[in-house]
């Protein structure tokens, strides 16, 4: 479990995380965020399952990478499309939870795994047989992504599969805070429906800095929210790693 030091300086960086993903009709959004002083009343035990988690193991893989100093302004490839209400055991199934995510091995086997829990409606497989990487590299989604479970292996699954980002009307407002405090994928949100407007396999541009995603096959473009103060968090490789860059908390070479 994390220290009460380092409690009291994850706060500050945590602080709006567990308000900002509601459903779209009462819902702060991504640039909303601020990094505030302290918790706001009644979500201390919301964090504290994040900082518990994230104190109990070590960085993943794609993490310790993005932490010592991968910067990335743009993401570019194929996109894999879904619709709405995408949940944790659509992501990743209760069944491989026991996968340590800090273990290179199991790491990679988790992200063999995403997404095998869709329905046969999705009949493109997101990852092929016998392989461990997607070649979608952008996930695009409809309505309350990422509902379901607590469960942090569903952006970890993502991130190990080698998706960078995923582009969604709306999120569960847990997946999206452990996309940000994992730093494995980041999650944007657009202003429409892209989900209906794309199809999987099409090659798709996001421009982190103008917001925006190009999709090259359609010729289309389209405007995102900005990602805010929660972009440095997943640019650091999570809640953690951006501590230690900030000083909020010593490095692990102190």
């Amino acid at each position: 479990m994390a220290t009460p030091l380092q409690s009291r300086a994850l706060n500050a960086s945590f602080a709006n995380l567990n308000s900002i993903h509601k459903p779209r009709h009462f819902l702060h959004h991504p640039h909303d965020l601020k990094l505030a002083p302290s918790l706001p009343r009644g979500s201390s035990s919301m964090l504290s399952s994040s900082i518990g988690f994230a104190s109990r193991r070590a960085a993943t893989p794609r993490a310790t990478a993005k932490a010592a100093g991968e910067s990335v302004t743009a993401f570019h490839g194929l996109c894999y499309v879904l619709g709405d209400n995408i949940d944790t055991d659509q992501i990743i199934p209760a069944e491989y939870l026991t996968l340590v995510p800090s273990n290179p091995a199991e790491y990679e086997k988790l992200g063999s795994y995403a997404l095998i829990g869709l329905p046969a409606s999705y009949e493109t497989r997101f990852i092929e047989p016998n392989e461990t990487k997607t070649k979608y590299k952008i996930v695009i989604g409809g309505a309350n992504f990422g509902c379901g479970s607590s469960r942090e292996h569903a952006p970890v699954a993502l991130g190990a599969a080698g998706v960078s980002a995923v582009v969604a009307e709306s999120y569960a407002r847990i997946f999206f805070r452990n996309s940000v405090s994992t730093g494995e994928v980041y999650p944007l949100e657009a202003d429409v429906r892209i989900c209906e407007e794309c199809r999987t396999g099409d090659t798709v541009t996001i421009e982190l800095a103008e917001s925006k995603l190009i999709n090259h096959t359609t010729g289309k473009e389209y405007k995102l929210k900005p990602i805010g103060d929660a972009g440095p968090v997943i640019e650091a490789g999570g809640i953690f790693a951006y501590a230690r860059k900030t000083g909020m908390i010593p490095s692990q070479a102190a």
